[in-house]
């Protein structure tokens, strides 16, 4: 809520009126908020933008050569010998196009994914990478070779400094390609300082997932240069970074979609993969989207890691090898896994513009549909080693049976009667068991019926859980609901000492799950007051968690190749964005039907499986302090809970109310 400003006050300081609304334009939305789109740790993602524009011209088939220099003076070139960016004026804007790439938002080649796009396969996805890049330094130069001519032009904090200078390619010039030259600013990086170790692996990696481009980087301070070219592609690249030697030969192969194919995936998507198991040390973990690094991990791997299983387990049940008790899961097969994986995706929706983590739902399906009857082929014509591996997974099978049997033992002597209304998981394994607090009974109900049985429990709550900010321990467990959770956990918050005791905890993760409304937001905040009051070691080790259903669904109809399909969108910004990509598929305006979900009840158990609860598709946010730290959090925890704290509410909400968009 806003407060209203008299005509007197017009003047004074703290005016809120028609002039106090400021319009960011051209990159400014960049430079005022630079951590929304960009790491600010150092200036390596934004170099890395570059890299990969580079990178994406390999990818199209184009340029067999990429070059990358730390100058002395602390700017970084790229340079590469694709086609080069076009220079001519845009149709519609009149502007040079390099111009428009460099300082618009959501401007770029990427697009345009359908036939005849300048690229079919590329990371970029909202075009705002290298504005990022020229918004965040200092100064940025541009050289492209194209069509016989050169052209340059420079910028400074994203504006033309040097305007469009064309001329004609002199004799023994190279033909096509572009330089970058970019000197990152300071003062929107906790260090100036391009990691090393980090630049080598990112480059390297290039070179392994593009057999036969070159990639060089040289520092010119020391004179040092590095040259990758790799024709072995991932097989090499994992052999020489295994922990140590494989159980088995290495698994490795690749698939991509063909016109004409079944299975409703845009031709040319699919992946390249290569899997060793190893019986000790961690394993080295690597995958990629269209080239880009994916350090979180996401829906990719998750399909990898489900053929894996699928393929490995049939093997198992067909020679008939499992031991009598033992019951295999997912990680059994996964967790002695090393792997590199490089996956082909038309669209590609990743979590966050630094694009660490993917989350297309149909990449999962994608990689597991072509690694399963590969890894299943391989078996059959290899039994011997496909033995030598299921013992493997039996092993670590019975290894964590073990682990869950010594925990039960240890919690099996006073521990209090399990709340009726608990639908507890089967396994007792602590890393591997989760507890669902759902708002209602009949989302419960859904739930219970989408749930994983084996690993998943699930505690309904009735009714807004109790404000606990301000409640006595002693008086704590006269709340019902609270008396359930904390039994449901195996957690006494005030064990001796007033320290909470963990030694009795149940689950490994312990999540939130409530409507996607203003109701559910509030049952949420009650639950965080709960758990930072009571339970804060809970927060501090890891174990509170935040699941986020979708707020609204799309039925989408048929649309040349893809058949009719329920999509998901977390808010409105995912919905615009679905609706984008089926506009782009020939999908007819309008021939959808947009669904909003009034609450979880209204999902069916499939869906609320394949929204929330899968762990390979759902959206799951670990509560941590943040930047704030336990103290800073408790105070702001105060003004907002206590009871004493409603005019720094009110304060709080005149500041901010403006910001808050009210859907009636």
């Amino acid at each position: 809520m806003a407060t209203r400003t008299s005509p007197s006050s017009s003047a004074g300081a703290g005016t809120y009126g028609e002039a106090s609304i400021r319009v960011l334009k051209g990159l400014e939305p960049v430079k005022q908020r630079p951590g929304m789109y960009t790491r600010t740790d150092n200036p390596l993602h934004i170099i890395q933008e570059v890299i990969d524009n580079a990178a994406d011209e390999a990818l199209a088939g184009f340029g067999r050569r990429i070059a990358v220099t730390v100058h002395t003076d602390g700017s970084v070139s790229v340079e590469d010998d694709g086609r080069g960016i076009p220079f001519g004026l845009h149709p519609e804007e009149k502007v040079p196009v390099v111009e428009i790439v460099f300082t618009r938002l959501h401007a770029g080649g990427k697009f345009d994914k359908g036939s005849g796009g300048a690229y079919s396969f590329s990371g970029g996805l909202h075009g705002v990478g290298v504005s990022v890049t020229n918004a965040l330094s200092k100064r940025l130069q541009v050289q492209v070779w194209r069509e016989g001519k050169v052209a340059s032009l420079a910028f400074s904090g994203g504006d033309v400094i040097e305007p469009l200078v064309q001329r004609k390619a002199e004799a023994g010039e190279r033909k096509q390609g572009t330089t970058v030259r970019a000197w990152p600013d300071a003062k929107y990086f906790e260090s100036a300082e391009l990691p090393k170790h980090e630049l080598v692996h990112l480059l390297r990696s290039k070179a392994v997932l593009m057999p036969g481009v070159t990639v060089t980087l040289t520092y010119e301070k020391s004179g040092e240069t590095q040259t990758w070219l790799y024709k072995g592609g991932l097989r090499d690249y994992l052999l020489q970074t295994l922990p140590s030697d494989p159980v088995i030969s290495l698994f490795e192969g690749e698939h991509y979609a063909e016109e004409g194919e079944t299975e409703n995936f845009a031709e040319g998507e699919g992946a390249a993969w290569c899997v060793a198991f190893t019986e000790d040390g961690a394993p080295m973990r690597e995958s990629y989207v269209n080239l880009i690094p994916t350090v979180a991990g996401g829906t990719h791997e998750a399909g990898l890691k489900d053929g894996l299983f699928g393929a490995v387990k049939g093997f198992i049940e067909l020679h008939s090898l499992l031991p009598k008790g033992v019951k295999l899961m997912p990680e059994d097969v996964f967790s002695r896994a090393s792997f590199v994986l490089s996956a082909k995706v038309l669209d590609p929706q990743f979590q966050g513009q630094t694009k660490e983590r993917l989350n297309s739902r149909d990449a999962l399906r994608l990689v597991s549909t072509y690694v399963k009857p590969a890894l299943e082929l391989w078996l059959n014509q290899h039994v011997d080693q496909g033995r030598k591996l299921a013992e493997l997974v039996i092993k670590q099978a019975q290894a964590r049976q073990r682990a869950g049997q010594k925990v039960e033992k240890k919690k099996g002597s006073g521990v209090a009667v399990l709340p009726g209304k608990l639908t507890d998981c089967e396994s007792r394994d602590l890393s591997l068991n989760e507890v669902f607090l759902v708002e209602g009974d009949s989302a419960g109900g859904s739930a219970k019926m989408g749930r994983d049985k084996e690993t998943q429990a699930i505690l309904p709550l009735r009714g807004k859980v109790l404000n606990a900010w301000e409640v006595e321990r002693d008086l704590l467990f006269k709340n019902n609901e609270i008396h359930d959770i904390a039994v449901a956990i195996g957690v006494d918050p005030h064990g001796p000492n007033d320290e909470p005791d963990l030694s009795g905890l149940r689950y490994g993760k312990i999540c939130i799950l409530s409507d996607a409304d203003v109701d559910g937001s509030h049952i949420q905040v009650l639950l965080l007051t709960l758990f930072f009051r009571h339970f804060p070691r809970l927060i501090e080790r890891g174990h509170v968690y935040v699941a986020k259903p979708p707020l609204f669904r799309v039925d989408a109809p048929a649309r040349g190749k893809k058949p009719a399909a329920k999509l998901y969108a977390l808010d409105e910004g995912e919905l615009t964005a679905i609706l984008d990509k089926l506009r782009k598929e020939g999908c007819r305006e309008g021939a959808w039907t947009i669904s909003r979900f009034k609450g979880l009840g209204e999902m069916s158990a499939e869906q609320l499986w394949e929204t929330t609860l899968n762990p390979d598709t759902r959206r799951l946010l670990r509560v941590a302090y943040g930047d704030l730290g336990f103290a800073d959090t408790e105070r702001s925890m105060n003004k907002l809970m206590g009871k004493g704290e409603a005019q720094a509410r009110r304060d709080l909400m005149e500041l901010h109310g403006d910001a808050v968009d009210i859907d009636i």
